[in-house]
């Protein structure tokens, strides 16, 4: 049998591998395949400045990307396996044996651990080398040609089962029949909650220029969670622990007891590059966070609240940022309607004024009151900074990056944030010239973004508008060049036009 042939039978071999896998995760009522436990792991490994670039260059479409890449991944790998197989094949069957132990290893440090998951990675092992066997088993008594022919047709009837087993286990997954009925459970729920109607004077509706409220289905999403967790409002607690006077465990229905309180809060990522999108406005609908602290009694010394999600994603937030009177809220509801899976249902953690990594726990699960010198957390351990308050931006929308426009008059328009101090002024410049000042439209309180718009003048050729804001307390958008890290770019927003 050539090399090609071999390595063939080693992608094919380890795609079979891997559907009879994910098909024995679907059957076996797995919350987490191998292959996604797999992939979480590889996010949990990646250094801070590497997922830095990644979601830099992909933004929101990370998680689809790293599923694919480690199925790429485990076909390149199978490529090898069937290239060492009869020459090598000691060598061949440690490799898949060390994959298949790595495998194990994510199956087992995942929040999802369980025998099941350890058996369907076996599995998947197992059917990796079987097939092999089966495609590249030697025929000395056949001539090429014959031996060509068995090959081919082995390999078809093989691929042909592999994309069933596969499919099959897609159809019958589990997850999805769960996803449905969660998604049943939401669509049942009542909530009493204000509807996301922007407030008279917010939306400048000006044509290319984002909305002042962001769509449920527009609102970024930046996390590490290749699958959303799936939790039923009726499973649903909230451990309350650490330097606490009194440990609590919340259930949905003590939440909704309390009643909700509603609130317009811009949250924004750290990833949100200088004129990024990676911000999102609504209104959100919960139970203030402060009140809940308040009833634990927090001890003194406490400076930080450790959240974890229900996936084990973990957070630290200033305990100043929750009691100091913000809008902080457990969050329930998102622009009317209970929070969407993607986005943290049944209950997510929504804090003005600081970067996500550092407050926006999704499907939140425990609380750990307690101080930021005895803890880390998932972005910090990464590189980030610790308390991660958002910087005064601004971004522009009209005109577009790259655009062409005709000379004379034209809008300038835009939106600025600068969270929990409000925005008080903006200002637009063209090619390096002098500072002019936009008019702002209303922002219900400080802890939204606000629109802004200018006309201006331009004479044919190519321009340079820029944009900077100035927070509430007199401090300007800074024009330094800074990236992501550790905590949000700075720098003024700038786009280049061509006028004819």
């Amino acid at each position: 049998m050539g090399t090609r042939a071999s390595i063939a039978a080693g992608v094919l071999a380890s795609a079979a591998g891997l559907a009879a896998s994910e098909g024995l995760a679907a059957v076996l009522d797995l919350r987490e395949s191998p292959a996604v436990s797999v992939a979480q792991s590889v996010i949990g490994l990646t250094p801070g400045p590497i997922a830095e670039a990644i979601i830099g260059v992909v933004g929101t479409r990370d998680k689809p990307l790293a599923i694919a890449s480690v199925v790429v991944a485990i076909l390149l790998l199978g490529s090898l396996v069937g290239r060492w197989w009869t020459p090598r094949r000691l060598a061949a069957g440690a490799l898949v044996a060390g994959l298949a132990g790595l495998a194990i290893a994510s199956v087992l440090t995942r929040p999802y651990a369980s025998p099941q998951g350890v058996f369907a990675t076996l599995a998947g092992a197992v059917v990796l080398m079987g097939v092999l066997q089966l495609l590249l088993r030697e025929n000395e008594h056949a001539v090429p040609d014959a031996s060509r022919r068995i090959f081919l047709r082995t390999a078809a009837v093989i691929a042909v089962a592999t994309v069933v087993v596969g499919g099959a286990g897609q159809v019958l997954a589990s997850r999805h029949r769960r996803r449905e009925a969660i998604e049943r459970v939401r669509a049942a729920l009542t909530i009493a909650s204000r509807r996301g109607t922007a407030p008279a004077g917010t939306d400048l509706a000006i044509d290319g220029q984002d909305p002042w409220v962001t769509p449920n289905r527009d609102f970024y999403r930046i996390d590490t969670a290749l699958q959303p967790p799936l939790i039923d409002p009726a499973d649903w607690t909230l451990r309350i622990h650490g330097m606490v006077d009194r440990e609590l465990t919340l259930t949905y229905q003590d939440l909704l007891d309390r009643g909700l309180t509603d609130a317009w809060i811009t949250i924004c990522c750290v990833s949100n590059e200088v004129g990024g999108d990676l911000i999102g406005n609504t209104v959100w609908g919960g139970v203030p966070i402060q009140g809940i602290l308040a009833e634990v009694g927090l001890r003194a010394g406490a400076d930080a609240l450790l959240s974890t999600s229900e996936d084990g994603w973990t957070c630290g937030t200033p305990l100043d940022a929750l009691t100091d009177g913000r809008a902080a809220l457990l969050a329930l509801t998102m622009n009317g309607e209970p929070l969407p899976v993607a986005h943290g249902f049944p209950v997510r953690q929504v804090v003005p004024g600081l970067y996500g990594y550092v407050s926006a726990t999704k499907w939140v699960t425990e609380w750990e009151v307690t101080r930021f010198d005895d803890i880390s957390a998932y972005w910090t351990d990464r590189g980030w900074g610790e308390r991660g308050p958002v910087k005064t931006q601004s971004r522009i929308d009209v005109p577009a990056a790259g655009s062409s426009i005709e000379a004379g008059s034209t809008v300038v328009a835009g939106v600025a944030w600068a969270q929990h101090r409000g925005v008080e002024a903006v200002e637009v410049r063209v090619d390096g010239g002098r500072w002019q000042p936009a008019t702002l439209a209303v922002a219900p309180n400080p802890d939204t973004w606000v629109q802004w718009s200018l006309d201006v003048t331009l004479d044919a050729g190519d321009h340079t508008i820029e944009a900077r804001a100035t927070d509430a307390t007199g401090e300007p958008q800074t024009d330094a060049i800074i990236g992501v890290l550790p905590d949000g770019a700075t720098g003024y927003p700038a786009v280049d036009v061509r006028v004819g």
